[in-house]
């Protein structure tokens, strides 16, 4: 039974490529396959729209499969882009360690593979987009405005690397500010839209305004967008907002005055990057040695919203 069902979700799998494989190998280009936790995440499609544009330069077929926040479905998409053959492949936020038999089977076929927020290790040969650097400053600017007292519900996702260590880094800063309680909740990928307004609901109840000073967290932009949805109908206006990635709808809630403040990830750039990266590892074969090319974070605030949007009007296209 468990044959049949791997049977039938491989077969499945062929209709979330660009390419179907016969197309992809008879055209004798490098097939380039990305394997996204969530392909249609504003961030994520940011990154695949470069990266595709950056690999047709080189003349490379490109195939993305959204594993929709499986790493099972992470692990048999890679092992399937093994028996296409494919020539390249990038890992959209999965940690390296969740991929052991996908990253045993590129290992074996001598298929490069780069993460991006996946870190190293197992063979990967170049990583980006790395949680920890960016969380730091929002982190360290939500426990300023804090005064390092009050209450924080922090809205967490442990499946993606990124977001883990996002949680890493503001547990290290709160042991820096005991006065502060925080409130965990796991959003699920799909659901984190309707996650953090659920669990923003129930711990607004719990947190009358104006109780004591109160900041709402999110791993990435988008639970927290979902939990601005729960205070805008609770018309509550004494919680500050903070995310991560700066996705166009997380500038348009600080320019609204909703949020507070976002890291700005620029990962049009680092899709461009990775692909760079990757290309020169695959000339480079055994002589390469593994790297991070990380691209560093712009924080957004009400302050600099409108000069950040000016310089990068792109950042507010959805």
């Amino acid at each position: 039974m468990k044959s049949l069902f791997r049977l039938i979700f491989v077969c499945s799998l062929a209709s979330a490529f660009q390419l179907p494989a016969a197309q992809a190998e008879s055209s004798g280009k490098l097939v380039l396959g990305i394997v996204s936790i969530s392909a249609n995440e504003a961030n994520n499609q940011r990154f695949i729209q470069a990266a595709t544009k950056e690999a047709a330069t080189r003349g490379w077929d490109v195939s993305v499969i959204d594993a929709a926040g499986s790493a099972d479905q992470a692990n048999a998409a890679i092992q399937d882009l093994v028996q296409r053959k494919a020539g390249g492949i990038i890992d959209m936020v999965f940690p390296v360690s969740s991929l052991g038999a996908a990253l045993a089977a590129t290992k074996r076929a001598q298929i490069p593979v780069a993460t991006w927020g996946g870190g190293l290790g197992n063979g990967v040969v170049a990583t980006n987009g790395s949680g920890g650097p960016m969380a730091s400053p929002i982190v360290q600017m939500m426990l300023q405005d804090l005064g390092d007292k009050g209450a924080v519900l922090a809205l967490t996702y442990h499946t993606g690397q990124v977001a883990r260590e996002r949680e890493q880094v503001l547990d290290e800063a709160l042991k820096q500010a005991p006065d502060v309680k925080v409130t965990k909740n796991e959003v699920r990928i799909p659901g984190y839209f309707q996650d953090g307004a659920q669990y923003a609901n129930a711990w607004l109840a719990a947190h009358p305004a104006n109780s004591a000073p109160l900041a709402i967290w999110g791993s990435w932009d988008d639970p927290a967008l979902g939990a601005i949805s729960a205070l805008r109908q609770q018309n509550r206006t004494d919680v500050k907002v903070y995310g991560e990635n700066g996705n166009a709808q997380a500038i348009e809630s600080i320019r609204k005055g909703f949020m507070t403040a976002t890291a700005w990830q620029d990962s049009a750039t680092e899709g461009v990057k990775l692909v760079d990266t990757l290309d020169a590892a695959i000339k480079a074969g055994a002589s390469w040695e593994p790297k991070a090319v990380e691209v560093p974070a712009v924080v957004i605030t009400k302050a600099n919203v409108e000069e950040f949007v000016k310089a990068h009007p792109e950042s507010i296209k959805k």
